[in-house]
């Protein structure tokens, strides 16, 4: 018996504006700030990896949760961490209570660095991309973008899911 081709469903020509202009704009933005951090020597990356960690209890959070957090699979940030330990920036430690998990932790050197880069990075976002938008812009960009994130957790979790019971 033949399986029957489900046709894609294809743009129409809003949608695909709309798709080709947060596409551009995303990857020259990120481009940018990337740019904006190398007088740091940091990438968006780390960046992103150390404010997660800025924000936690202790500046430790778990590798998984981490990853979940920054939407990575678990050997993507394990990579990024190799590099961040190099650097000097985090640390990983054994999680006590579950040997099979361990912990991302900053270092003092991690701290001085995000705090060091901190301004200059906030500096570039407004320029770049906030100064850019009315407070309305803002709000509907927040709601968008946080139904689109939930929406993509969701299936980034469900995804990972079958690998976990392998």
């Amino acid at each position: 018996m033949a399986t029957k081709k489900i046709e894609p469903r294809w743009l129409n020509p809003r949608e695909m504006k709309a798709w080709r202009s947060y596409i551009v704009a995303s990857r020259r933005l990120l481009e940018a700030l990337d740019a904006d951090l190398l007088g740091h020597e940091l990438s968006m990356a780390d960046y992103e990896v150390l404010a997660q960690l800025s924000d936690a209890p202790d500046r430790r959070v778990r590798m998984s949760e981490l990853a979940e957090i920054a939407m990575v699979s678990k050997s993507r940030l394990s990579h990024r961490m190799k590099v961040m330990e190099k650097a000097g920036w985090v640390r990983r430690e054994e999680c006590l209570e579950d040997k099979r998990g361990s912990w991302a932790v900053m270092t003092d050197k991690g701290w001085k660095a995000i705090v060091k880069a901190a301004p200059d990075h906030v500096a570039s976002v407004r320029n770049r991309f906030v100064d850019h938008l009315t407070s309305k812009d803002q709000e509907d960009l927040a709601k968008i973008f946080d139904r689109v994130t939930s929406q993509l957790r969701d299936q980034f979790i469900d995804e990972a899911a079958p690998a976990k019971r392998k």
